[in-house]
């Protein structure tokens, strides 16, 4: 684990994959429906990237049916961050300017509430 939050809305995801899995996974399917199954089909594109058994365990985390899964950019550029990809590169996997991955990065740095 990298130690960065995870938002409420991703923490189903991310408990049942895994940060790095999670993440892959947003970035595959989100913004986009899927539909998730207990008794998933081997031509299924969740299970082509997760696996049957994974699937199966996704699905009972998140809930079974259609939905549309969220995108997490912001949430997934303090990931790769925290893994020290430069900002560059996490635009490029992102397809984002380096100027919105600084916003999400100093975002995330202001609401830190000040210790002292």
């Amino acid at each position: 684990m990298t130690g960065v939050k995870i938002p409420a809305h991703l923490q189903p995801y991310i408990d049942a994959l895994g940060e790095d899995l999670g993440i892959e996974f947003l970035l595959s399917f989100g913004g986009s429906y899927v539909y998730l199954s207990e008794r998933p089909q081997a031509r299924s594109p969740v299970v082509e990237l997760l696996g049957e058994e994974l699937s199966i365990t996704l699905a009972r985390s998140v809930g079974a049916g259609s939905f549309r899964v969220p995108v997490g950019k912001p949430f997934i550029a303090r990931h790769f961050r925290a893994k020290r990809w430069t900002i560059n590169a996490i635009a490029r996997k992102l397809h984002v300017t380096d100027v919105t991955v600084r916003g999400w990065l100093k975002q995330a740095d202001t609401r830190q509430l000040s210790l002292l």
